[in-house]
């Protein structure tokens, strides 16, 4: 989550004017300064963080790299709820390139803290930016919200949009975690996508369990059909109902899209599952899965 930087991690020298950032180029290891109002055009989505990721035993957060499928790069997070974000942001066809902790922005000498390091920005395909702040809302206090605030007014004097983003709850973070685990394209055949996509064409919709039978094996083209719906190919009701083989399926329409920046998530519903299995196992543990929330069982 974001934080001022320590000592260690601003070198000496002197005092920066409000709005001055100080980030790390693509390809190097050295940090550079400037005004954000002479750099906002810099492709910080390519630069790496200006702080590590830290990770030490016992630490009491939870940190690591998300595969970001979109840009088939690893983007680092530092708490679960970061972790449920990208997965987000990942799902979303609007974002078109992310870096984690991109920068650090000088604020107001007033503030708590003077300098503020947002989690994430994000590039959308239209090439507007988003730089979002990750905070669960019971830790937000009076303090971090004036620096949210004054994050957000300096990245609104060059065109840039600024969030804080909580608490992912709901029926719609439980099917995202889900089809997470089928977004790698070694999920996709494609000569089974092209059957189901032609299905769903001339058939209209149908559910996962009538879909699957159709092109065979569930075992063997259920990856098939969550990647498709990853890949919003196939859409689906992700929010209000968790997926099982009686979510009705269609084809998605040209032009339309399931995701947009910020989120927003209804009901209450928090699941995990296992990824480590090999793909076999995992599917079919997965299909048995489906089959029990079928039946109520879990």
């Amino acid at each position: 989550m974001g934080r001022a930087l320590l000592a260690p991690d601003i070198e000496a020298g002197p005092k920066h004017p409000v709005g001055s950032l100080i980030f790390r180029e693509q390809f190097s290891s050295a940090q550079s300064t400037s005004l954000l109002a002479d750099c906002w055009a810099t492709d910080f989505e390519k630069s790496p963080p200006i702080r590590r990721v830290a990770a030490y035993k016992g630490q009491r957060n939870f940190a690591g790299l998300w595969w970001f499928v979109s840009t088939q790069e690893h983007v680092g997070f530092e708490s679960w709820l970061e972790h449920d974000h990208l997965i987000r942001l990942d799902f979303d066809p609007s974002v078109a390139g992310i870096a984690s902790q991109p920068f650090s922005i000088k604020l107001p000498q007033l503030l708590p803290q003077t300098w503020h390091v947002p989690d994430y920005f994000v590039r959308q395909v239209d090439g507007t930016v988003v730089v979002l702040g990750i905070r669960p809302d019971a830790k937000v206090t009076a303090e971090d919200q004036l620096v949210f605030d004054a994050s957000a007014n300096l990245c609104t004097t060059v065109g840039w949009k600024y969030y804080r983003l909580g608490d992912l709850t709901g029926v719609g973070r439980a099917n995202r975690y889900w089809l997470a685990g089928y977004r790698h394209p070694r999920c996709h055949s494609q000569a089974t996508a092209n059957a189901a996509l032609k299905h769903l064409l001339n058939e209209g919709p149908c559910t996962i369990r009538n879909l699957s039978c159709v092109l065979g094996d569930p075992v063997l083209v259920l990856p098939t059909i969550f990647h498709l719906i990853w890949c919003q190919k196939i859409v689906v009701d992700l929010d209000f109902h968790l997926l099982s083989l009686q979510s009705s399926l269609r084809e998605r329409m040209l032009g339309t899209t399931t995701e947009a920046l910020p989120f927003q998530d209804v009901d209450v519903l928090e699941r995990r599952k296992f990824l480590t299995c090999p793909k076999w196992i995992r599917c079919l543990a997965e299909y048995s899965a489906l089959e029990r929330i079928e039946a109520n069982e879990i």
